[in-house]
């Protein structure tokens, strides 16, 4: 039985997002085709007919992850995006969260390829924390060394947090010592003006 063209993107899409959610909640090695497939509610020998391979569908999942996490924090102000990003609620949404704090340590052994998406898809994040604090601090020519600093002490953050377990008081102390240490870097940059 053949399908229509827009079932079969309707299809493409979801394994997309079925796969985006498990890399993001197991890592690209704990997803099987098989898995992933199920969980869309197709056939495992359907994959093919959407991917050349896994890789191809990680690399489309990672930039599907990394372009919504620039969606999410589209409409905040810097120190809102701060404080959603350095939390516990962004640590525990594993599947839901960010992809570059979740798949940046496996992504480092991945191809080219792959690895592009994820430049990319930093690039994205650098830029628009870049864009925020130019917006708030017209004056500052170092907007996107502080949005580097900002974005790679915020995932590191989420990564180090994530390591722990999830009781532990260490846990939260590093999301609360590297939230308050981003809020002081935005702060010591108005100040600079």
């Amino acid at each position: 039985m053949r399908i229509t063209k827009e079932k079969k993107q309707e299809n493409h899409d979801r394994i997309v997002a079925i796969a985006s959610e498990m890399f993001r909640e197991r890592g690209f090695d704990g997803v099987g085709v098989a898995d992933l497939m199920e969980g869309a509610g197709l056939t495992h020998g359907g994959f093919y007919n959407h991917f050349a391979s896994k890789e191809a569908l990680i690399a489309e999942a990672s930039a599907k992850g990394l372009s919504e996490t620039l969606v999410r924090y589209a409409g905040y102000d810097l120190g809102e995006m701060i404080d959603a990003y350095v939390s516990r609620a962004h640590r525990d949404a594993r599947g839901q969260g960010c992809t570059a704090a979740a798949l940046s340590g496996e992504a480092a052994r991945l191809p080219d390829e792959t690895r592009s998406v994820f430049g990319e898809g930093i690039e994205g994040l650098v830029g628009a924390l870049e864009s925020n604090l130019a917006a708030n601090q017209p004056a500052s020519a170092n907007a996107r060394a502080q949005a580097i600093s900002i974005l790679a002490q915020a995932v590191g953050a989420i990564v180090l947090s994530r390591a722990c377990p999830d009781a532990s008081a260490l846990a939260d102390e590093i999301l609360d010592t590297c939230r308050a240490d981003c809020r002081a870097a935005v702060t010591n940059g108005h100040q600079k003006q």
